[in-house]
């Protein structure tokens, strides 16, 4: 199947158009949630039970570096990219052990400073990002991800299947981008796979 019934237009972008607004009161958001004490890394957790202390960890679509910061005082190597400028700049302000930049997901092209494709053994991209893409970013945005996952690297997804990306869309976007559906699950804690939400990891087929 193709993701060709996805929205003509990244949400994100969309929002900030309609709302310029939008990005500043959603990182005063989780500035105000974590402040106040409550739990903003289950994801981030994760992540780190999986990763070697001081693996490479992308944060894709890691908003103002909630997650990507946590890990990053874990004691891994992160970056971070996001699409939006001005959560990036708070990334960078409220996080600055990580590395953050500015890109779009379908066009992610990192590098060393030797000039060579930055690889990553573990990328997260949570926080429903991969149902903000547009239709047409959707498979370029996988593909790029798994050009710069390391040969054993793990993807880490998760998104609400309400949110118009069907799984098996997804899992055919993967296949098409050179992934491979690993596990399924419904929540960052791991239950059972269900039809609410979506937590996969997924490895190079």
């Amino acid at each position: 199947m193709s993701t060709t019934d996805g929205p003509a237009e990244n949400l994100w972008t969309a929002a900030l158009r309609r709302d310029p607004e939008h990005a500043h009161r959603y990182a005063e958001r989780w500035r105000r949630l974590e402040a106040s004490g409550q739990d903003i890394h289950g994801e981030a957790r994760l992540l780190d039970a999986m990763a070697a202390r001081g693996a490479r960890i992308l944060d894709a679509g890691c908003g103002s570096g909630r997650l990507g910061g946590h890990l990053a005082r874990a004691g891994h190597d992160v970056t971070g990219v996001d699409l939006d400028p001005h959560l990036i700049d708070v990334a960078r302000a409220d996080h600055p052990g990580a590395r953050w930049e500015v890109g779009n997901l379908a066009a992610l092209d990192l590098q060393e400073e030797d000039g060579t494709r930055s690889r990553f053994d573990l990328q997260l991209c949570a926080g429903n990002v991969l149902a903000f893409l547009a239709g047409a970013e959707r498979r370029p945005a996988l593909a790029r991800l798994a050009e710069h996952l390391a040969e054993d690297g793990r993807l880490v997804v998760g998104f609400g299947l309400d949110r118009g990306y069907a799984a098996d869309d997804f899992a055919a976007d993967a296949a098409a981008a050179g992934l491979r559906l690993e596990q399924r699950f419904s929540t960052w804690d791991l239950r059972p796979a269900d039809d609410r939400f979506l937590v996969g990891i997924l490895g190079r087929a």
